[in-house]
């Protein structure tokens, strides 16, 4: 328990700091692109004469404020998330090197969870879609986090199984390439998402940036998890050595 605990508590902690660093990026370089895409929506409304902005129940600099908080809250449940599979892995395979295992869990779960969702469906500035389909954009979103999420255990398992028949290193490898390529393919037997009407260089700055977000935030997990883990295997390693003053002076 006191073990689980703790990993939960590390989780808990790289995956805040994570999203503190990811949520500034965001405040400082998307919330810019985000609020040009706001007023652009809101200009277009009116133009077109499809109904009045609705009043803002929050302003500009408070969503701001907010978009903060919760980078860092969402950071820490997946934080929490990331330690609960850890401990799995790790009662499994309890030998294997914190450090290492936390960078391969990270980018699994960034692939699996974000990555090849973001293929088939890459992120929109506010305005981009339907409002009709809204419904049907978020279940084939799920739909594709699914997919991705599978993928990516089905490859864990299958790379794992290889490995104990003592297969080759590539032939592990070009496993798991080939079932994440077939993950790719079958996300686009999804729906088509609608048609984007924004300028393009509006869109691919808020993709690009929207990425680079996600980057930090599980980078920033990956590095920060796995240098905990580093320093909590040295404590119990100092730990179990004798003390220098337990050794008789002769």
């Amino acid at each position: 328990m006191t073990s689980l605990l703790s990993l939960l508590g590390r989780g808990a902690l790289a995956g805040a700091a994570s999203g503190l660093v990811s949520g500034g990026f965001s405040w400082l370089l998307a919330e810019p692109v985000l609020d040009k895409a706001v007023r652009l929506e809101a200009a277009r409304e009116e133009v077109s004469g499809s109904g009045s902005a609705a009043a803002e129940v929050f302003s500009r600099s408070t969503q701001h404020t907010g978009l903060l908080v919760a980078a860092v809250l969402t950071g820490a449940a997946i934080g929490v998330l990331f330690a609960v599979v850890y401990a799995i892995l790790h009662r499994s395979d309890p030998d294997a090197a914190s450090w290492r295992r936390s960078l391969t869990l990270a980018g699994a779960g960034f692939t699996g969870l974000w990555l090849l969702p973001f293929l088939r469906y890459p992120a929109n500035p506010p305005g981009v879609g339907d409002p009709g389909t809204l419904d049907t954009r978020t279940n084939a979103w799920l739909a594709a986090i699914a997919i991705g999420v599978i993928a990516v255990v089905l490859a864990w398992c299958v790379h794992g199984w290889l490995a104990e028949q003592g297969r080759s290193a590539p032939l592990r490898q070009l496993a798991v390439v080939a079932i994440v390529l077939a993950a790719l393919a079958s996300l686009f037997a999804l729906p088509n998402p609608d048609a984007v009407t924004a300028p393009a260089t509006l869109v691919w700055d808020f993709r690009v940036l929207s990425a680079a977000s996600m980057g930090l935030l599980w980078a920033g997990l990956a590095v920060g998890f796995g240098l905990l883990g580093v320093r909590a295997s040295r404590g119990r390693t100092e730990a179990s050595l004798p003390a220098a003053s337990a050794v008789p002076v002769v």
